[in-house]
C-alpha cells in the first residue's frame, strides 16, 4: 500500500473527525465586530435585503465577475447544524488582483476579493472585507497602483449594501501571517491534479470553485506566471468554526492555492487554521482545528511528493 493512498485515508478521516465535547450549538455572537483587518458596516436592512443590493451590484457592474456564492447557514442545515443567516459571495476583476500576484503570487490565496453579509444573535446585519492594507501587508504588496481602487471599490460596494458607513479595523499582520507554504517535487500541473484528485474523492469535501488566475490575467492582456486556487469545504467542520465566531466565514471556505514562481519553484500555500483564533476569536476548539491542520497538510504533503 504506497504512501499516497495511505494519505487518502487518513484524508477521508481526518475531514470528518472531531471531538464529541464540542459544542454544536450556536453560541452567543459579539454584537460588533472586531478583527484584524476586517473592515465592516452595520446594515440599516434585513439581511435578504443587504444581501441582493449587494449581488445586484456586482452583477451590474461589466469589469466584475461573480466566482461564487455561499450560503453558509443553509450548508450548515444540510448535515443537521444550525448557524445564523452568513452568506459570502467571492468575485473579481483580474485587472486589478493580477498586479498584486505579480508582485507576489502568494496574493492569489486571498483573491478573488469576498465579501461577507451575516446576521447575529442579536439580529443584527454586517457587512465585512478584506481590507487592502491587510492585504498588502500580509503579502508584501507595498504601494502596487491597484490597491486603492480596489479599496474604495470594496468600500463603495458596502456603503451602498448597508446605507452606513465602513467601520476600518487595524490592519498591521506580519508577512504570511498564519500562512503555510510547502514546497512541491513535482510539476506545477501534477501538484495542482493531485490535490484535486483527492478532494474530488472524499465525499465529505465540495469544490466550491477553481481559479485560473493565469488564465484570466491573460484574458485581459496581462502576465502573470502559473497560478491556481481551489475553493472546498465541509461544513461539518466550518460550521463549528462559525458557531464560535461568525465572522470566521470570511475566511471559509477553506482555500488552496498552486503556484510556479520564477525561480520554476512550485508551492503549495493554505491558510494555517491557527488564523481562526487570532484573528477570529475561536476559542475551545482545539479538535476542530487540529483536524482541519491535518488534513490541509495532508493534501499539501501528499501532492509535493512524486
Amino acid at each position: 500500500m504506497n504512501l499516497k493512498f495511505l494519505t487518502v485515508l487518513f484524508l477521508t478521516f481526518a475531514f470528518v473527525a472531531c471531538d464529541e465535547d464540542e459544542t454544536t450549538e450556536p453560541e452567543t455572537i459579539d454584537t460588533n465586530p472586531n478583527v484584524v483587518g476586517m473592515n465592516y458596516v452595520k446594515s440599516t436592512q434585513s439581511f435578504d435585503d443587504t444581501y441582493a443590493v449587494l449581488k445586484a451590484s456586482l452583477d451590474a457592474n461589466e469589469n466584475i465577475k461573480i466566482v461564487a456564492e455561499v450560503d453558509h447557514a443553509a450548508n450548515a442545515a444540510s448535515v443537521g447544524l444550525e448557524l445564523n443567516p452568513t452568506k459570502i459571495i467571492f468575485f473579481g476583476n483580474p485587472n486589478l488582483g493580477t498586479p498584486l500576484m505579480q508582485v507576489n503570487q502568494q496574493a492569489g490565496l486571498d483573491l478573488p476579493q469576498r465579501i461577507l453579509v451575516y446576521q447575529n444573535d442579536s439580529e443584527e446585519v454586517f457587512v465585512g472585507y478584506n481590507s487592502t492594507v491587510y492585504l498588502a501587508n500580509r503579502h508584501t504588496l507595498g504601494d502596487v497602483a491597484t490597491l486603492p481602487t480596489i479599496a474604495t471599490a470594496l468600500k463603495n460596494l458596502s456603503e451602498n449594501t448597508a446605507v452606513a458607513d465602513v467601520t476600518e479595523q487595524p490592519s498591521d499582520v506580519i508577512t504570511d501571517y498564519n500562512e503555510t507554504t510547502v514546497l512541491s517535487d513535482q510539476t506545477f500541473d501534477a501538484t495542482y491534479a493531485d490535490i484535486i484528485s483527492v478532494i474530488d474523492g472524499n465525499e465529505n469535501l465540495t469544490i466550491v470553485a477553481e481559479l485560473d488566475h493565469q488564465a484570466n490575467a491573460a484574458n485581459v492582456g496581462l502576465e502573470l506566471l502559473p497560478t491556481k486556487v481551489i475553493i472546498f469545504g465541509n461544513p461539518n467542520l466550518g460550521t463549528m468554526l462559525m458557531q464560535k465566531s461568525q465572522t470566521s466565514a470570511l475566511d471559509l471556505p477553506q482555500k488552496i492555492l498552486v503556484y510556479e514562481n520564477a525561480d520554476g519553484e512550485v508551492k503549495i500555500a493554505f491558510n494555517n487554521p491557527e488564523l481562526f483564533v487570532s484573528r477570529h476569536g475561536v476559542i475551545n476548539s482545539d479538535a476542530t482545528l487540529e483536524t482541519v491542520l491535518a488534513a490541509l497538510q495532508g493534501l499539501a504533503d501528499n501532492a509535493s511528493e512524486e
